[in-house]
């Protein structure tokens, strides 16, 4: 149910419009071409969707994990007033719609200049994921027995060398986990970006794909090239994900077992 429509899609995108409408479906490009795909490379707004697409994810990735883990390690290893009220408020804010905070958050960013930016929607995306990562990464730091980074202590570690000879190695699956759900939840957003991203000279890779599948002047759209923009929309979330799938395997398992 998963793999067919990926298949489909990777398949349609090496066939022209005519064989993709025609009633015999066509299982096997075995005709196909490449057609539909330099299609894609000769849009003149894809290599900066494209370029926007990465710059904005990579910001809010690396903004995100360091927020969440110090959030992480603050709720889990230390005692302070307010650290319930708080966790209770992280998981309040994942109930809001966020169709809700669109008005507010558009209202906000319009107000600091930064609309169409880089910086804009990436502060958007930060709030956006940090608070279910940092829930997400209190399981796995509450996994890992604070006795351990005492025993270090005890052997002449600073509090600082026992956390990142001790602590840290073993929270790095981990953190690829969170890493992982940060990234697909930007890197596919739509709905926020198409509020904030109001420029044709300024949108990521999900708006120039609604774009780009607009109707020809012929009033047709190009459902071969549509696929073929698809694809290679996808293909960087697969490629992350098979680079990382090892530790973000043993990441979620750790997160699920306490010891």
């Amino acid at each position: 149910m998963w793999v067919f429509p990926v298949y489909w899609m990777v398949n349609s995108s090496f066939q022209t419009s005519a064989t993709i409408s025609g009633l015999t479906p066509t299982w096997l490009p075995t005709s196909g071409s490449w057609t539909n795909y330099r299609a894609v490379f000769s849009d003149s707004t894809f290599s900066g969707a494209l370029g926007m697409s990465l710059a904005v994810t990579g910001i809010a990735l690396v903004v995100c994990l360091v927020f969440a883990f110090l959030g992480a390690l603050a709720v889990s290893r230390f005692r302070f007033r307010g650290r319930k009220s708080f966790v209770l408020a992280v998981i309040l804010v994942q109930m809001l719609p966020a169709e809700a905070m669109f008005i507010a958050q558009y209202k906000m960013i319009s107000g600091l200049g930064l609309l169409n930016s880089i910086a804009g929607v990436s502060i958007i995306y930060i709030a956006m994921v940090v608070p279910f990562t940092l829930w997400m990464l209190r399981g796995f730091v509450a996994g890992v027995p604070a006795d351990l980074e005492e025993a270090a202590m005890m052997d002449g570690c600073t509090r600082f060398g026992a956390f990142m000879r001790v602590t840290f190695p073993l929270l790095a699956p981990g953190l690829v986990a969170s890493g992982v759900y940060a990234y697909l939840q930007v890197w596919n957003e739509f709905a926020l970006a198409s509020v904030i991203l109001t420029s044709d000279q300024s949108e990521t890779l999900p708006l120039w794909l609604r774009n780009f599948a607009q109707p020809s002047s012929l009033g047709m759209i190009e459902w071969g090239q549509v696929m073929a923009g698809s694809t290679l929309v996808a293909i960087p979330v697969i490629v992350f994900f098979m680079i990382v799938q090892g530790r973000m395997t043993s990441g979620l398992v750790g997160g699920a077992v306490k010891g």
